[in-house]
């Protein structure tokens, strides 16, 4: 809107409970649209004749496309006049799919992106019209990279909008080469294995921060790992001490000092203050 586009229609998802109350709490999209008294449509599929009949009647130049939630038909990817612009958080072909932040910080990659491509009937495989790279910071978490490419997809849609209607974009296809896919989280991958290298698990910690969070077994008990750092030590796997007011517990590789760790049911703590409440008896190891 800032840049000057007529917004004829949103569509965002159906309000969904929120809060003590659990009342239906309208998405910041609807939120922003209403203000703004542009018409919102909030189907749960878009299976319906009626929504397709209702996008189409716009006659819109584009639709933009941004972490919507629901498989698009054929007949909404062709309604503009321009087709559908997706704005994907990596650098396609690497990572197509649901989670692109969290395996871009799981799998160590040093620069991520934003992608501009018109969607197809597969997953992520339509030409790119515009691509943009940022550098992964050593304390990026999914919370702060979502936001860098929150801003820099924002950018990056209204210039690729400006070029289609200058008459000068192009869509590349997408190389075969590089294709990675990137699943939705699966909770039990959230589980840290204290056999795996401890580079690997706080790039973990990173990746399931702020949601849902990386956990570990305490005497049975599940305690969220939220901060921790690589450092070097030996012991088994699982093995915890205190040293430094952090809780170093050894890895297969390595130790992760933690930092910030959370039982259920209660707040987020200092690993100092973890330790005041519960200290560690001898010999004390994760699972």
């Amino acid at each position: 809107m800032a840049a000057g586009h007529d917004i004829a229609l949103v569509l965002t998802q159906p309000d969904r409970p929120a809060g003590r109350g659990l009342r239906p709490l309208a998405s910041p999209v609807k939120r922003f649209a209403t203000a703004r008294r542009i018409p919102v449509l909030q189907p749960p599929s878009l299976k319906g004749a009626q929504e397709l009949e209702d996008v189409c009647a716009q006659r819109p130049d584009a639709l933009v496309v941004a972490a919507y939630g629901l498989l698009l038909p054929q007949e909404l990817l062709d309604a503009g006049r321009f087709g559908a612009l997706n704005i994907h958080a990596s650098l396609l072909p690497r990572w197509r799919g649901a989670a692109p932040i969290q395996r871009a910080l799981l799998a160590g990659d040093r620069e991520t992106g934003v992608s501009i491509m018109q969607m197809d009937a597969g997953l992520d495989t339509g030409p790119v019209l515009m691509r943009k790279r940022i550098a992964i910071a050593v304390d990026d978490d999914a919370g702060t990279l979502h936001d860098k490419l929150s801003a820099l997809g924002a950018e990056a849609i209204v210039a690729a909008l400006d070029d289609i209607a200058a008459g000068a974009a192009h869509a590349l296809p997408q190389p075969e080469d590089g294709v990675t896919y990137a699943p939705k989280i699966d909770k039990r991958e959230t589980r840290l294995d204290w056999s795996r290298p401890a580079a690997e698990l706080e790039r973990a910690v990173r990746a399931f921060r702020p949601s849902p969070g990386a956990f570990a077994l305490l005497d049975g008990a599940p305690v969220k790992i939220w901060r921790a750092e690589v450092i070097e030590a030996k012991g088994e796997p699982g093995t915890a001490a205190l040293l430094n007011e952090k809780l170093v517990v050894a890895c297969g590789q390595g130790a992760l000092a933690v930092s910030e760790l959370q039982r259920a049911g209660a707040r987020r703590l200092s690993a100092s203050e973890f330790l005041r409440g519960r200290p560690l008896a001898h010999g004390a190891r994760f699972e």
